[in-house]
């Protein structure tokens, strides 16, 4: 349930917090529910508010017996994103997180996209995601950002059930071959 940004509301609902709130999501049989997290903060909404709508919508569910998971915008920077986790289980929200992770993809679309969506894209960055800003015509996938975020998440078993959400900016295909590769070099 993704309130989705629109200027005005397109329906009689304001948010998705206005969704939940209903009860009628259990009315018509869901039982898991994800909510959208912003390790990397909105373009457009406050931090205070984003951490107020996100206890709501967690507790409403909770309190529906609504299993729930926090799917996150995607990111570059492991940094914001471990920070990130541990305030959302310092507020008490033990629901799975998943981290929004681009698909190898064109770089000038994966800037595009973080541009768009507020997403932190600094040089730095960037080179450890494996960009090369001068070359805008190649391609970036997240080896370094899945290998570091794993061996961190390793070492703090508080951040709880944490797992991965790929955004498929560069195709299907081009991510799920991605991701059978990436395991089967783990294996």
């Amino acid at each position: 349930v993704v309130g989705g940004d629109p200027a005005e509301p397109e329906g009689p609902y304001a948010s998705s917090f206005d969704v939940i709130h209903t009860g009628l999501l259990l009315d018509y049989g869901v039982r898991e529910v994800s909510i959208a997290g912003y390790p990397e903060g909105h373009p457009d909404i406050a931090s205070d508010v984003l951490w107020k709508h996100l206890e709501d919508k967690s507790a409403a569910l909770k309190e529906q017996g609504l299993e729930q998971v926090v799917l996150t915008q995607f990111a570059f920077d492991t940094d914001p994103v471990l920070a990130w986790i541990d305030q959302v289980r310092q507020r008490g929200i033990d629901a799975q997180i998943r981290i929004g992770t681009p698909g190898p993809a064109g770089i000038k679309r994966l800037l595009g996209f973080a541009r768009r969506f507020g997403i932190g894209a600094n040089a730095m960055i960037v080179k450890k995601y494996g960009f090369s800003l001068t070359n805008l015509m190649g391609t970036a996938g997240p080896d370094q950002f899945v290998t570091d975020l794993s061996a961190l998440l390793a070492e703090d078993p508080a951040s709880g059930n944490v797992k991965l959400h790929f955004y498929t900016f560069g195709g299907l295909k081009a991510t799920s071959d991605w991701a059978n590769s990436f395991i089967a070099a783990r294996s």
